[in-house]
């Protein structure tokens, strides 16, 4: 640090930087900062990056802890950060460039500063650290300002600096700024309520520029702005070079007496290249949708104004509205669907779409009128499609989105008029043209199986069959293959269910004492029944199911009349079982009246073709009344009452696996063995 290029093997040799850990007090008037802040640091890029930095600051930082409640030179540096964000907002154009450069350096040490005090002390000790009076201590009010005012200068930076090639780094820091900041409740067992850097972000003064606050983030996400030219450059044999918008670089230095030379550093290896890639790219749109992930998750229970502006917000092309008026800010939607759908499904996107569909009515209502439902859809499927790919909560998340849209008689009816071409993704079997509708049925239905032999997680049985319920109502045109696959499931099912029942009778034979005896000292009765309980649920949905599109959608399906005829004899052993023979009723009347049908034609003419023209005739003659009228299958979804037991950790995960941040998992407490488990998601 100061006014020559800086190596991180350089840092504990830095005479400036020496200084400013030392055992004098700076003031914030000293010369002393525009020296100190005059670098060229290479920033991480990578988690080995900022392993490697941290362990090249450990030194320093250390000398700082020792020292700083005494000198209070951290705090000194804050106010100075303060000053200099405040400069960009000045109109004074011949002096933003040299006030980006100050500015940037200046967020970039504090940032450091505060991941190391977060992770080492924690937020009490930290906010001790921040506002340490200078000497002597009775000139210096006892207050935490210089932390409220470094959280109203980042979110100023964020709303209210032009965003244009060299102020592209501030705002990119100012943003990991804030998220390092956040991250004390990655070090927490408390509810985030209780921390003063979350009462600063939901009770200050900077809460009420929460609306423009995410309207920015939200912009950043959506305009996906490639990093300026020499910020993060891809070099020959996979080196990083470094620069802060690198042909501007001259115009800060010229006649600064200091030449700035490029620092590279070699990538390890291609998964490192490709983490780096994801969010180097565009990282001031990955790290803002990360940012606005970690505002709107915390503090649910209490006023979050964020999470209000990001479920308020409405399409800047709706006339405006006495409802309206209550909308925080406009936004144009067709802008944030198209950048929903173009890049990547990962998590954070994933995440992002859920809480809009789920709480945002303006930006539902809009997605449920697209024409072009599919690019939302589809990637959806192959995020499911590719499960074992992807972390059982993002598998979870696209189901529930799924339910979300299943609710909506409109998206059902659509799904179906949607044909597609060219599936290439769908391996299990060639199919050259089916519908959207046909093709989520075989998504879900595949996910179905490799839950029941792999996760075996009841939540994801039940939110997959309530989506296939909610859309039975409107199956239509079904594909044979997806008539198929539908009652292929219900066949793996009662396989199952014959099995469990065998299993359940032997161990019975083999001890009067029913609940208690073990097999091989591994399973009770007590489990195997409660086991043969669930599956009779699954078995009855998916009979369900069937019976829905049979009443509501015969004359549209069939192939699904053509496929019950075919697999007839897999509902045998259910016909007289109490919990299932109502709805085999159901299902035998249609059997029996298309068999009698196929028995009056001449069985040596019937080919697979005849028999569908047979079925097709049959259905202009089928009684309306014959079958008997179940309750309609709707389910609908519901957050349970404390969802940030789910969705804290759950976006902290997603945070941490940026290239751009990193800390050190040894302190951390959010993640423990039960945080995050998918228990905050269900249907009724």
């Amino acid at each position: 640090m100061g006014a020559t290029p800086s190596r991180y093997d350089d840092l504990s040799k830095n005479i400036y930087l020496e200084r400013f850990c030392g055992k004098k007090s700076i003031l914030p008037n000293d010369p002393f900062w525009d020296t100190f802040l005059s670098y060229n640091l290479r920033p991480p890029v990578t988690r080995n990056d900022q392993i490697e930095l941290d362990s090249r600051l450990d030194s320093s930082c250390q000398h700082l802890l020792a020292n700083n409640l005494t000198t209070g030179n951290f705090g000194s540096l804050i106010q100075v950060t303060v000053m200099y964000a405040s400069n960009l907002l000045e109109p004074v154009e011949n002096q933003k460039i040299i006030s980006a450069w100050q500015t940037y350096n200046a967020l970039f040490a504090v940032r450091c500063i505060l991941k190391y005090l977060i992770e080492t002390v924690g937020e009490e000790e930290m906010i001790k650290h921040i506002e340490a009076p200078q000497i002597p201590v009775s000139t210096q009010p006892n207050s935490s300002y210089r932390l409220e005012d470094l959280f109203e200068a980042l979110v100023d930076v964020i709303t209210d600096v032009p965003l244009c090639e060299f102020t592209y780094v501030v705002h990119l820091e100012a943003i990991n700024c804030l998220l390092v900041l956040l991250s004390v409740q990655l070090f927490s067992q408390t509810a985030a309520e209780y921390s003063c850097i979350y009462r600063i972000a939901m009770h200050s003064l900077s809460s009420e520029h929460a609306p423009a606050m995410v309207c920015t983030l939200l912009h950043n996400f959506v305009q996906q702005e490639h990093a300026p030219p020499g910020l993060l450059t891809q070099q020959p044999g996979g080196s990083i070079v470094f620069s802060i918008a690198a042909g501007l670089w001259n115009v800060i230095t010229m006649g600064m007496g200091s030449g700035l030379k490029t620092v590279q550093v070699t990538s390890n290896g291609t998964s490192e290249e490709e983490e780096r890639k994801r969010d180097t790219e565009t990282p001031l749109a990955s790290q803002s949708l990360l940012l606005l992930l970690v505002l709107t998750n915390h503090c649910t229970a209490i006023r979050n104004p964020y999470r209000n502006a990001l479920f308020t917000f409405v399409d800047m092309r709706e006339e405006y509205s006495t409802m309206q008026a209550k909308s925080a800010f406009r936004f144009n939607l067709n802008k944030l669907y198209n950048t929903i759908c173009k890049i990547p499904n990962t998590d954070e996107v994933i995440l992002l779409l859920y809480m809009l569909l789920h709480r945002n009515s303006s930006v539902k209502q809009d997605i449920m009128r697209r024409p072009d439902i599919q690019l939302l859809v589809t990637p959806i499927l192959q995020i499911l499609y590719h499960a074992p790919n992807n972390t059982s909560h993002h598998i979870y998340m696209s189901l529930i989105i799924l339910l979300i849209l299943s609710e909506d008689e409109t998206f059902n009816k659509r799904i179906h008029e949607i044909m597609l071409k060219g599936v290439t993704w769908y391996t299990e079997r060639s199919i050259s043209k089916i519908s959207l509708g046909g093709l989520l049925i075989l998504v879900v239905i595949r996910t179905i199986q490799y839950n029941m032999f792999k996760m075996r997680d009841k939540y994801l049985h039940t939110n997959c069959l309530a989506a296939l319920a909610n859309m039975s109502a409107q199956f239509t045109s079904l594909h044979p293959y997806v008539s198929q696959r539908l009652l292929s499931l219900f066949e793996t099912l009662a396989k199952k269910h014959a099995r469990l029942e065998t299993k359940i009778r032997t161990q019975s034979s083999v001890s009067s004492d029913s609940t208690t005896v073990t097999v091989n000292g591994t399973t009770t009765n007590t489990d195997l029944i409660q086991d043969l309980t669930i599956l009779e649920e699954v078995l009855r949905m998916v009979l369900e199911i069937i019976n829905s599109c049979l009443t509501h959608r015969l004359a549209h399906n069939p192939n699904l009349i053509y496929t019950l005829l075919y697999k007839k004899d897999i509902f045998q052993p259910f016909r007289t079982h109490s919990a299932f023979q109502d709805i085999v009723q159901n299902i035998d009347s249609v059997i029996n009246f298309f068999s009698y049908k196929l028995e009056q034609k001449d069985q040596s003419q019937l080919g697979v073709s005849q028999v569908l023209t047979t079925i097709q005739q049959g259905t202009s003659e089928w009684p309306r009344d014959r079958l008997r009228k179940f309750p309609e299958l709707k389910f609908k979804y519901v957050e349970e009452e404390q969802p940030e037991e789910f969705f804290i950790p759950y976006v902290w995960s997603v945070v941490c696996q940026s290239a751009l941040l990193h800390w050190s998992a040894e302190n951390i407490k959010l993640f423990s063995p039960h945080s995050g488990e998918q228990t905050t998601i269900i249907v009724c």
